[in-house]
């Protein structure tokens, strides 16, 4: 069975930066893309960033494009989000996503980033 497991977050001033780590374990060879998201009491899950896991290929969304990167490690299963000039908008718990070719969905519990202002 496939888990996906998070690190990092936590509190930050605007301004500031943060990682975040994830993990996938067990059988992991049908990875197409992992990547982030995010969401905020009240609303709807949202994208972050994600990468292609073959090309290496990432898609940010707008609002952290030039302030997020996304990276990877396949040989240790992992995708890294480093998140820099954070803004109080940016507070969210963070979900790890791991998508496969087989149109299936993992994810992680999440992790608190909270960016005061």
């Amino acid at each position: 069975q496939v888990q996906v497991v998070e690190s990092g977050g936590g509190f930050v001033q605007s301004g500031g930066s943060l990682s975040l780590s994830c993990a996938a374990s067990g059988s992991t060879s049908s990875t197409y893309t992992m990547g982030w998201f995010r969401q905020v009491p009240g609303k709807e899950r949202e994208f972050v960033a994600n990468i292609n896991w073959s090309r290496g290929t990432p898609h940010y969304a707008d609002s952290v494009k030039g302030r997020f990167t996304i990276s990877r490690d396949n040989a240790k299963n992992t995708v890294y989000l480093q998140m820099n000039s954070l803004k109080p908008e940016d507070t969210a718990v963070y979900y790890c996503n791991r998508y496969t070719s087989t149109r299936d969905d993992y994810w992680g519990q999440g992790t608190q980033v909270t960016v005061s202002s």
